[in-house]
């Protein structure tokens, strides 16, 4: 996956099929927060080398 960022832009690219498919799951899960006024918060750190995953809450 591919991510781009532009000033307060984030653009996510999906590389494949199987990416393609977990960011249509991902933006209609991030549709959904909007529509029930949630957000997606942190959770721990992400610390290149180290911790290689980025993980969110939905909240």
């Amino acid at each position: 996956m591919k991510i781009e960022l532009e000033g307060t832009l984030i653009k996510m690219i999906p590389e494949n099929e199987r990416e393609r498919e977990e960011l249509n799951q991902l933006w209609n899960i991030i549709i959904d927060c909007v529509n029930q006024n949630k957000k997606l918060v942190p959770v721990g750190e992400y610390l290149p080398g180290i911790k290689e995953v980025a993980t969110f809450h939905i909240e």
